[in-house]
């Protein structure tokens, strides 16, 4: 039996938790807030990007202040901190914002969806990208296994810039090594996590068909000294 997710990341007692990359980041920011909530846990999500409205599955609490919020929380469920502020979208606090819910709440987990990939299957950020808050104690970057062998093109968010830190062309087809060298760039994955965090890379939508790709992806990230740990998360079967 696979074990939880919080689990296989280490999860501690008192972590923020920042979500980057693509892939699956909702998933993943999600599945783990259910799953710390059913122990017993205080969890906050939010975003320090957008998020679509429909997202937001969890109770929600329409204010960004740590004394609001604070009120809100409450064992075996975790509560959505958002603001809504365009149509159809929901924004939550800055990155500053998210470090004082942290700090001054009794939240043993703020988990925070850092990052925007337009639904894509892998990236690399833009010069204002990622918005990770200082005091993350973990960072999780997100890949999508299904992203390799395909044209870059077709799954990438902002495909020159995954091509370029790869070092190939955007018409070309990704390679595990190309993913792997996207996700350890210090412009890719990498790019902006605290010196103090952990990091973790989850790598999901892992099928059958899939299953050597990532586990080969797994043995290229474990090599490099600043991952904590690989995460591969299998495709629920229908």
């Amino acid at each position: 039996m696979t074990a939880p997710l919080h689990e296989q990341l280490g999860i501690g007692r008192h972590e923020l938790i920042s979500i980057v990359g693509a892939g699956g980041k909702s998933t993943v920011l999600f599945s783990l807030g259910r799953e710390l909530a059913e122990i017993g846990a205080r969890v906050i999500l939010t975003t320090t990007t957008k998020m679509a409205r429909e997202q937001v599955t969890e109770p929600a609490c329409w204010s960004v202040d740590p004394v609001d919020v604070e009120q809100c929380l409450a064992k075996g469920s975790p509560v959505f901190v958002a603001l809504l502020t365009v149509p159809g979208k929901v924004t939550g606090p800055t990155p500053e914002g998210t470090d004082r819910l942290f700090v001054e709440t009794t939240a043993d987990f703020v988990i925070v969806e850092a990052d925007g990939a337009r639904s894509m299957l892998v990236k690399a950020p833009a010069g204002h990208e990622p918005v990770v808050p200082g005091t993350s104690t973990l960072v999780i970057v997100v890949a999508a296994i299904d992203a390799v062998w395909r044209p870059i093109r077709d799954v990438a968010h902002r495909p020159d810039r995954v091509a370029g830190l790869a070092e190939v062309s955007e018409d070309g087809v990704l390679t595990v090594a190309d993913l792997a060298s996207v996700l350890l760039h210090p412009e890719g994955g990498l790019k902006a996590i605290p010196e103090s965090a952990r990091i973790a890379i989850v790598i999901t939508r892992v099928t059958a068909a899939t299953e050597q790709s990532a586990a080969d992806l797994t043995e290229l990230l474990s090599a490099h000294p600043r991952i904590d740990r690989t995460v591969m998360l299998q495709v629920a079967d229908s």
